[in-house]
């Protein structure tokens, strides 16, 4: 199993970086989202902003997709991302707010259910980010959803 995930690993990276990002999200898309979602996820913690960014989009068709048929599931993978951006989960959690803006502009039902979410992390206040990365990506989720909510 171990060889598995290193393979799996090891693709879903390569397919990161490619240069045909619309292929390879495909591809990526084609690994069952359980398999494929902790190392889209470990992935946006990449220094590089493009794959960061890959991670993000990938993680937005993965989880769109799984919520077809498993909202439940859905909801965790968003619920993690959340947790990133707590204090007390230990990490920072790069990425996390493009990346639930990912899934809900795929999703009406996670949007519905979070968008209120993804705005309170930009005031202060409420859920706000304090870091100006996290609020650059922040920025960058609340864009992604105004130009691309879900019907």
């Amino acid at each position: 199993m171990a060889d598995n995930y290193k393979t799996i690993k090891k693709k879903v990276y390569r397919l990161l970086c490619q240069d045909d990002f619309t292929e390879a999200v495909k591809e990526i898309s084609r690994f069952p989202a359980r398999k494929v979602i902790n190392l889209l996820i470990s992935s946006l913690y990449c220094i590089d902003g493009r794959t960061e960014h890959r991670a993000a989009v990938a993680i937005g068709i993965v989880t769109a997709k799984l919520a077809d048929h498993d909202i439940e599931s859905a909801r965790i993978i968003m619920r993690r991302l959340m947790w990133s951006l707590n204090d007390e989960s230990g990490g920072i959690g790069w990425g996390a707010p493009e990346a639930m803006a990912e899934i809900m502009a795929r999703n009406r039902k996670l949007f519905d259910e979070y968008y209120k979410i993804l705005i309170s992390y930009s005031e202060p206040g409420k859920n706000y980010l304090e870091h100006e990365e996290l609020q650059k990506s922040v920025r960058r989720g609340l864009k992604k959803l105004a130009l691309h909510t879900p019907q």
